[in-house]
């Protein structure tokens, strides 16, 4: 269909996991992708390759989207290499799971940098070139243990609920500008984080999902498309849970 043909996409955190689906979806709709990683540059670089075609344009691009000033660097260098950005994709994101009774300061604090304050970076980085543009669409990936909760994710949890605030607050500032602002909340999806967990804790989260299967990283993507696009032209300030009915 073409929705998204000639835009450039910003996704943090694009060589695995969800953001790797993301690009992928985005991908198949001619877009142009800007993809950040952190420490694996040869799969980054692997992934850019295999991506790159004549319709797409891919680069990725070494950032800590935890670090104010990397965010901005990365914002000004994607415009010049692109000329816009069209869309941005906050899915950078880690997870440090402990009771708070043994978590550490250090685990609470990476938590918040790189889920949240990561948010905060890189939505100002791109927010002055949308301003310019008079248009733009924010996704934020939160997740379903933003809004209920997970034993031994006080952290986690802290950074996904912000999350929603953050975006709740944007699409009010931002709407007059025709900049958009939503978020994603998935659930248990397969990834490779998802992979390393015990059978029976795998087992114990598919019994509490109606659709009875875990997400895949195409699921979500599927509904980062339809946000990126001006099929949701008149959504801003929402957050979409994909879930298969677990919440």
């Amino acid at each position: 269909m073409d929705l998204l043909k000639g835009k450039t996409v910003i996704v943090t955190g694009g060589t695995r996991g969800i953001g790797k689906g993301i690009c992928k979806t985005l991908l198949k709709e001619g877009v142009n992708i800007a993809f950040t990683y952190n420490s694996s540059e040869n799969i980054a670089k692997d992934l850019e390759r295999e991506w790159t075609t004549d319709i797409s344009k891919v680069k990725a691009y070494r950032s800590d989207a935890s670090d104010f000033e990397q965010a901005q660097s990365l914002a000004s260098q994607v415009v010049e290499d692109f000329g816009s950005i069209d869309v941005l994709v906050n899915n950078a994101g880690i997870i440090k799971d402990n009771l708070l009774m043994r978590m550490s300061e250090r685990d609470f604090n990476d938590v918040i940098n790189i889920n949240l304050k990561s948010v905060f970076n890189m939505t100002k980085a791109v927010q002055m070139t949308m301003l310019k543009q008079r248009k733009g669409s924010i996704i934020h990936m939160s997740s379903v243990v933003g809004l209920g909760g997970g034993a031994g994710q006080t952290n986690y949890a802290a950074s996904k609920a912000g999350i929603i605030g953050f975006s709740r607050s944007l699409a009010l500032e931002l709407g007059s500008r025709n900049i958009r602002s939503n978020v994603i909340a998935p659930g248990f999806i397969e990834t490779e984080m998802t992979d390393k967990l015990e059978d029976k804790v795998k087992t114990k989260w598919l019994e509490d999902i109606p659709l009875k299967r875990a997400g895949t990283p195409e699921d979500i993507g599927n509904v980062c498309l339809f946000l990126a696009s001006d099929m949701s032209s008149y959504i801003t300030g929402q957050t979409i849970i994909v879930d298969g009915g677990m919440l």
